[in-house]
């Protein structure tokens, strides 16, 4: 088969959904795959048919999914940009939330609209592993900001429309007690809209890819959540219905980039030697964009280790497959068997953010072929 492709796994996907479908929450759960990490239509389906609900980011997303057969009231719309069909969709029964003043005025002004919205709101702090997967905070531009909320509760109630919704999503991570902090500060939240019923604390469920990597403990997570739902029903006599919308977690583990070695250059004694791939940033962004590391592996029978710097083939010093972990601007060795032209090369656990998230047609290369395998 051509390289380089994607290839995802129905059987990691199937147990993946299994498991966080199962996960036990104790006034109602919704389960969403956030779509931006990987919509290829196959994943989509095979989402639907186990009963997930969506998360878009956009209103394209959302016509898309429309387009593929996803029932309206089944997509969570959660944009940067203004929605450039916001009245259809939300005639259709797609559950609109605000992340903007902007925005809530745009849904205020709208001429048929349920008399229900949700927002995001951007607490007074973020998580992840590096500012450019941090989503909550000062630097972030994701929601409205925390100050704001006495101007959200004056024009929704002005314009006679019940906030029953609240969004919070601040990043990424795995520690636990990263969650907490979250879901406490999301429950404190919720005091301030005395109509919400369902809380939304996104995604960011963080996987292990490569190194010392910690992944998130979900049924742990789950565990902590239900701890603060209880005891927040005892303090105020408020039942929360808890969503969460996973994308690296659904799909991370389910995704094998594959490429071959294309050529090999070395710098001499004191510099590298390259295993240049028929891939690079125009199919896999994550290493030139945020520093990340995924486990690569030549696929031959050589029992010989020998070091090497892993590159793509754009025409782009930053093209890195092998960057020091969190620092696209630094390179990092890794031992593989020794290594041929021709030789496969997999690289692991890019199911998420990889053929989604790519610099699509930079060289005038052709994007990577993506296949589902059982």
């Amino acid at each position: 088969m051509q390289t380089p492709r994607y290839e995802y796994s129905k059987r990691r996907l199937s147990e993946k959904i299994t498991y966080l479908q199962n996960l036990a929450l104790p006034y109602g759960y919704t389960l969403r795959y956030a779509v931006k990490a990987n919509p290829f239509p196959q994943i989509i389906t095979m989402m639907h048919e186990a009963g997930v609900h969506f998360d878009a980011s956009s209103s394209y997303e959302a016509c898309e999914l429309i387009a593929q057969g996803i029932p309206p009231e089944h997509i969570s719309l959660s944009s940067q940009q203004s929605a450039h069909t916001l009245q259809e969709l939300v005639r259709s029964g797609v559950l609109y939330v605000a992340t903007s003043l902007h925005q809530l005025d745009q849904y205020v002004a709208l001429v048929e609209k349920p008399l229900e919205v949700a927002v995001r709101i951007n607490p007074e702090f973020g998580q992840g592993h590096n500012k450019r997967t941090n989503t909550g905070g000062v630097n972030s531009s994701f929601g409205i900001w925390h100050e704001y909320i006495p101007e959200v509760l004056q024009k929704t109630a002005e314009a006679g429309i019940r906030i029953h919704r609240l969004h919070m999503h601040i990043g990424s991570g795995a520690d636990p007690r990263v969650w907490e902090k979250v879901i406490d500060q999301a429950l404190a939240t919720v005091l301030q809209f005395p109509d919400v019923e369902i809380l939304d604390i996104g995604g960011g469920f963080k996987v292990h890819r490569y190194g010392d990597e910690k992944e998130a403990d979900m049924e742990l997570i789950a565990k902590m959540c239900n701890l603060k739902l209880i005891e927040f029903l005892k303090t105020t006599g408020r039942k929360i219905h808890l969503e969460i919308e996973p994308g690296t977690y659904f799909i991370a583990h389910a995704g094998v980039l594959v490429a071959h070695i294309d050529d090999i250059v070395a710098t001499g004694k004191e510099g590298y030697t390259f295993l240049r791939l028929n891939t690079g940033m125009n199919d896999f962004l994550r290493s030139t964009l945020y520093g990340a590391q995924h486990r690569i592996a030549v696929i031959n029978n050589s029992i010989a280790i020998k070091k090497y710097v892993v590159v793509g083939h754009n025409c782009e010093s930053g093209d890195i497959l092998t960057p020091v972990l969190g620092n696209p601007e630094e390179i990092e060795v890794r031992e593989l068997a020794e290594a041929h032209i021709g030789d496969e090369v997999r690289i692991y656990d890019c199911g998420a953010y990889c053929a989604s998230m790519r610099a699509r047609g930079y060289n005038s290369f052709p994007d990577a072929l993506e296949v589902m395998v059982d």
